[in-house]
């Protein structure tokens, strides 16, 4: 008996899940590209994201936070999310300059979805705001709904962009 409990005593420690550290987020850099499309992050207005994978020494990026919902929600991934981090469109400089390092962590960010305003790459944007305040003074202007990265409905991600939809592109 003494011997089952010293052989328990020994396997506890390896059935501890080891702390995962949290990355910080990434500056975005003239040379990131978007995970989907290989295309220069940087050179695409509107806001963007960064997926943190575990086992991967970089963050992918993405030109769109519709791209970014896109893989969430895809079951196709090669590790286990980190971090997720989004622009913070509250306090960009312009949608032409979303910023460079204003990251904020997309389990806390506000996201407008179905506002009709084009992302970087041409298609429906969901926008994301540290400030409920600041994604309600964009849903007044360009309407929409104000949610949580868990509430995005999959159709504002996944599934084909309606090319005769007329998007704004906000200043």
């Amino acid at each position: 008996m003494r011997y089952l409990a010293v052989v328990l005593l020994l396997l506890l420690p390896s059935c501890k899940e080891e702390a995962v550290e949290i990355p910080d987020p990434t500056p975005m850099t003239d040379t990131a590209l978007s995970h989907f499309c290989q295309m220069n992050v940087a050179e695409h207005g509107g806001p963007k994201g960064q997926v943190h994978l575990d086992g991967y020494p970089a963050p992918i990026f993405f030109a769109q936070v519709r791209d970014l919902v896109a893989y969430l929600k895809s079951p196709e991934r090669d590790a286990d999310i980190l971090a997720i981090y989004v622009s913070d469109m509250g306090v960009a400089a312009s949608w032409a300059e979303p910023g460079a390092e204003n990251w904020i962590a997309a389990e806390t960010a506000q996201f407008v979805v179905g506002a009709g305003v084009a992302g970087g790459m041409g298609a429906p944007e969901i926008v994301p705001f540290a400030q409920p305040a600041a994604a309600q003074d964009f849903v007044e202007r360009y309407g929409g709904a104000a949610m949580s990265l868990d509430a995005i409905p999959d159709d504002a991600a996944i599934g084909a962009v309606d090319l005769d939809q007329e998007l704004e592109h906000p200043a």
